[in-house]
């Protein structure tokens, strides 16, 4: 999905659909030319100003042709009758596959009117009239037909944004969605598709063995009475489903286009019963059938409980009882004791159709629902019942066999309406889908749509037959034979489970083929001619299912889940493209609205859990599933979808809302730059710095790992993409989730300064910096290592950002890593906003630290109260709510107690000074043996030669110009031992005349004294912590003292394993409030 002011590049060299690139994004559409032809296309030299482009950039003539060429070559049943034709007999040459030629009538209009009218209609049509009434029924045809009109509508909007190659529905919703949607969705749909194929067959077995061959049952029917009856039914349906499960599987397996032949058969089968049913309604207005129903009082009589409707009859001037006499009477006499309900009230005969001006419509307005094994009673009619008296003989009347509600009714009529994707999913075989989708879904729906709103004329209340002889109810008003509708609809039915059958499998396999779900990818392979063998026998074995349920109306519900689900999306899909108003979505059918869609979305929506709530619950935690299991190990896939828009545009909109102003304390969270380097091959050095960046990351904050690759933009790009993908690799390998960013600078501390100054955008950017301590900064060839370290040190510090640098990185805990024990000590020196507060409590959610435990040390100065420290430092904790244990460490007397010690004259202040002049040249080790021995005292014992020479140096400033009356005190960095001092030779008579000009810095004296004391005492208390955290000293501000500023550190942290120095950023970060 390409937006304004971005540039996309493709190579349209490589770009042949099927080596990676989508065939979306290439604009040869159909184009297979080898290099030669292409070659041919641009042997022009009518053009020679853009001749060296000819090689990237297709010739418009030859693309325009190209696209003029397009067809939509078919991935469905053309395609592999062709293959099977051909694995016939054997071909020298691949014949070429024709361009698909089905128009709008017979490629959608027709598929979409089988699907429709089909197994409900004929066999519970009546029956929801009958209970619904006719206001009722008619209010569930319009919501389910309103409900699909706009899907249509939405549907048709995508169908024209672009060509619609083979896929259908599936294709439709997955690209406008994304893959997470759109195999979520593509699931449900391959779900409701095959239980579809479950209630196609329920509903030709339940045709075939109540009103074709009812001997035929196994399980016998006949002299069992309610529940026994019910289950013998259902048992019945579940042997017979299961051979015509086995059967229809073969015929698919053994060749799909014997199913397509069969197809047109199954739709005349169709449109003949349609066109019966209307002959019979004008036949009826004219001339209404004599077709009667027997009713005892207001109770509806079975038809086999009697032969004559009546008590007695008049044979030969002799009155002569009835079978239905003998139903209720012990006896034949007239005398004969009879069921009390059967004495009270009169035998009635009615007529099952009256006609249109009989006055049944207003008469069956409203509805009737009745509870299961309640009487079928006739309204209007009297009927004498004593309350008192127990029921009985309840086997001779019409009994409610199901309990029946507004939203029953509503989950098995849907179904019949869920054939409006039949055209879409023909897709590749329609000759213009963009002109045929819309006009042909939209005129079916609505010739449905006329058809079951006709008002009804007969609105009976029983499923099967059982008041009008066993007969299909519907088949009673069809002209010239009930036997029309019957052969009608079992051939129907049969059509529309081997579609289904047919359908199911080849979505299953387009979603396995696009790999966005890794487990399903099996089911992607098929024969050799491409028919989805494993697909086929996964949907036989869902659908298997949906026969063991054995109930017609138990399966509507389920599959109506699936299907208004997927309609909910393709019209969340066609809102979210209109309201994004991407430059690509361009509908040429212009008869749509974003708020057509969210009523449509909403209507689905709302019938989902009008159906059935736990039904409806269960598919979205279906869908559910499958979209966390996309999101999280599927395949990732570019597919220009809407959800990628809305996270653009939501990204656009929240990083506008940042930029009104900084976070509130209570929202500041580490988000971190990450500075890393990159060795010759592109390789980071320092991976364990992305290690310790991943476990402070309970912060949820944002991370960027950058790097500097030294040249020019022109000349090093491609070492910055292996850079990139390098850190994008070591990121996936520590679980950060975060960005990457790689500059090409002349130098690269320049480029480390870029990265610090422009990583992250608007809003969004980075609050803390991350940096590795130099640790070999003391040799010469590293030199430029630590200046660049001191130079971020002063950019986060001029910028208001915070600054850690782990010392010892490679000592540092990987993720997989678990300390069982331990402690993270915090020596909070001076304040910094909360940051060496904050730490600790990040690092301990992470699993490599969260069996560590938290010791906070402070140091209390000559005039502070210690006790009284600690008092409010626990104070101050309890209101953090944070855990640790506190001591606070006095540090008094020991300023003036080593400068006394450390008294020197004059000509050890010159060897100390040369001795500096040298370290800061590399700390080179002097050749030449000492001509001058200080004077040590008396606590300096053991030999100056037996120290080593990067154990002692002196600080002082060569540009300190304050006079001094004394010689100042001198500071070594020995190991432990502040008395201790060591020999240093004299060099050459420069350095003499430069001692002249030379004062030594006392505030450098007293830093170096500070360091080595704390380190005493830190060493002291905190040897066997598994992470130290202290306060980072500021960089000295002139560039003269950057080697005095890395020994003080080095001396502060000296003996320690694992060190995290940490500078705030000058804000706060932590705080007591809520």
């Amino acid at each position: 999905m390409l937006h304004p002011g971005v540039f996309t590049f493709v190579d349209w060299r490589l770009c042949v659909p099927g080596d990676g690139i989508p065939k979306e994004s290439c604009p040869f559409i159909n184009s297979a030319a080898t290099d030669v032809e292409k070659s041919q296309q641009y042997d022009s030299k009518s053009m020679a100003l853009f001749e060296e482009e000819m090689d990237t950039s297709p010739m418009v003539s030859s693309l325009l042709s190209t696209l003029a060429n397009y067809s939509n070559l078919p991935t469905g049943s053309k395609e592999h009758e062709e293959a099977e034709n051909n694995e016939e007999g054997a071909r020298p040459s691949k014949k070429p596959v024709k361009a698909p030629q089905l128009g709008t009538l017979m490629g959608v209009y027709l598929p979409c009117i089988q699907n429709i009218f089909g197994v409900i209609l004929f066999l519970r049509m009546t029956w929801m009239v009958g209970i619904g009434g006719v206001f009722g029924s008619f209010i569930i045809v319009f919501m389910c037909c309103s409900t699909t009109m706009l899907t249509a509508i939405s549907m048709s909007a995508i169908a024209t944004n672009g060509v619609v190659p083979a896929g259908g529905s599936y294709y439709m919703i997955s690209r406008s969605l994304g893959p997470e949607f759109g195999g979520a969705v593509g699931i449900c749909f391959y779900l409701g598709t095959t239980f579809a194929g479950a209630m196609y067959i329920l509903g030709c077995i339940e045709i075939l063995l109540i009103y074709i061959i009812p001997q035929a049952a196994i399980f016998k029917i006949e002299g069992l009475e309610g529940p026994e009856a019910e289950i013998a039914l259902l048992n019945n349906m579940r042997v017979y489903g299961t051979i015509v499960l086995s059967f229809m599987a073969l015929v698919v397996f053994v060749g799909v286009k014997y199913v397509n032949k069969l197809a047109l058969v199954f739709l005349a089968c169709v449109i003949l019963s349609i066109l019966a049913v209307y002959a019979g309604i004008i036949k009826t207005a004219i001339e209404p059938p004599v077709f009667p129903v027997c009713i005892l009082g207001n109770r509806t009589l079975l038809s086999k409980s009697y032969d004559v409707c009546a008590k007695i009859v008049e044979l030969d001037n002799e009155t002569v009882t009835t079978k239905l006499w003998r139903s209720f009477c012990d006896s034949e006499s007239l005398n004969a004791t009879c069921d009390e309900y059967f004495n009270n009230n009169d035998v009635t005969e009615i007529q099952g159709i009256p006609g249109v001006t009989s006055g049944i419509l207003a008469e069956n307005l409203f509805g009737n629902y009745l509870e299961k094994g309640m009487f079928l009673e006739k309204r209007g009619l009297a009927s004498n019942v004593d309350p008192d008296s127990p029921v009985s003989n309840t086997n001779r009347y019409v009994l409610a066999d199901i309990t029946s509600f507004f939203t029953l009714l509503v989950g098995i009529y849907f179904p019949s309406v869920t054939g409006i994707m039949a055209g879409s999913n023909r897709s590749g075989d329609l000759r213009d889908a963009q002109k045929s989708i819309p006009i042909g879904t939209i005129a079916a729906i609505t010739t449905t749509s006329t058809v079951v709103s006709h008002p009804r004329i007969m609105t009976f209340s029983f499923r099967f037959g059982e008041g009008v002889n066993g007969n299909l109810v519907i088949g009673t008003l069809a002209w010239p034979s009930p036997w029309v509708i019957v052969f009608g609809s079992f051939f129907s039915t049969c059509g529309a489970g081997l579609q289904s059958l047919t359908g199911a499998p080849r979505l299953l396999q387009a979603i396995a083929r696009d790999g966005i779900i890794p487990f399903l990818r099996v089911f992607g392979h098929g024969k050799a001619n491409g028919e989805p063998t494993w697909a086929l026998l996964l949907t036989a074995s869902i659908c298997e299912i949906g026969i063991i349920i054995a109930s017609l109306d138990s399966v509507a519900p389920i599959l109506s889940m699936f299907f208004l689900m997927c309609y909910m999306f393709v019209n969340l899909a066609c809102a979210l493209q209109t309201l994004l108003r991407t430059p690509n979505w361009r509908p040429r059918f212009k008869f749509y609205h974003w708020a057509l869609s969210f009523l449509g979305m909403s209507l689905c929506l709302s019938l989902m859990f009008i159906c059935s709530w736990y039904y409806a619950i269960v598919a979205m935690g279906i869908a559910t599933c499958i979209y966390k299991y996309i999101e999280f190990c599927g395949a990732e896939k570019e597919w220009g979808d809407g959800i990628r828009g809305i996270s653009l545009s939501a990204a656009r909109f929240a990083l506008m809302r940042l930029e009104e102003g900084p976070p509130h304390t209570k929202n500041w969270r580490p988000q971190i730059l990450v500075l890393v380097s990159v060795d010759a091959e592109q390789n980071v050095e320092q991976p364990r710095l992305l290690s310790l960046t991943s476990q402070l990351k309970a912060g949820r904050g944002l991370t960027i790992v950058g790097t500097s690759v030294q040249g020019t933009f022109l000349n090093n790009y491609t070492e910055t993409q292996k850079a990139d993908q390098s850190l994008r690799k070591l990121m996936e390998t520590e679980k950060v989730k975060g960005f990457s960013q790689v500059v090409i600078s002349s130098n690269l501390r320049d480029g480390t300064s870029h990265l610090v100054q422009s990583g992250g955008l608007g809003g969004l950017k980075h609050n803390t910096v991350m940096v590795s301590w130099p640790h070999n900064w003391k040799q010469p060839e590293f030199h430029q290592q630590f200046r660049n370290f001191i130079e971020v040190v002063r950019e986060t510090t001029i910028a208001s950002l915070a600054l850690l640098v782990p010392k010892n990185i490679s000592s540092y805990p990987s993720n997989g890593e678990r300390f069982t024990e331990g402690y993270i000590d915090v020596w909070w020196i001076v304040h910094d906003g909360g940051m060496l507060m904050l730490l600790p409590f990040l690092l301990r959610q992470h699993k490599v630290w969260r069996k560590c435990k938290m010791r906070i040390f402070t140091v209390a100065q000559m005039d502070d109260n210690s006790i009284q420290m600690k008092k409010d430092l626990l104070i101050f904790l309890y209101h953090l709510r944070i855990d640790a244990a506190v001591e606070v460490v006095e540090m008094v007397g020991h300023l003036s107690g080593l400068i006394e010690k450390l008294e020197i004259d004059s000509c050890f202040l010159f060897l100390q000074i040369q001795s500096i002049t040298d370290s800061s040249r590399g700390s080179i080790r002097r050749k030449n043996k000492p001509t001058l021995q200080p004077q040590h005292s008396k606590e300096e014992g053991g030999s100056p030669a037996d120290k080593p020479d990067d154990k002692a140096q002196l600080i002082y400033s060569k540009k300190t110009t304050t006079p001094s009356s004394h010689t100042p005190a001198a500071t070594w960095t020995e190991k432990k031992d502040a008395g201790k001092g060591r020999t240093q030779s004299a060099s050459t008579p420069e350095a003499g005349r430069d001692f002249l000009n030379m004062k030594p810095n006392q505030i450098d004296v007293r830093r170096m004294h500070t360091a080595m004391r704390l380190n005493e005492v830190i060493t002291k208390k905190s040897k066997e912590a598994k992470l130290v955290l202290l306060n980072m000293p500021g960089p000295p501000k002139n560039r003269v003292g950057d080697e005095n500023y890395m020994e003080f550190l080095e001396v502060l942290t000296e003996g320690l394993n694992r060190v995290l120095l940490v500078r705030g950023g000058g804000r706060e970060v932590i705080t007591i409030y809520s």
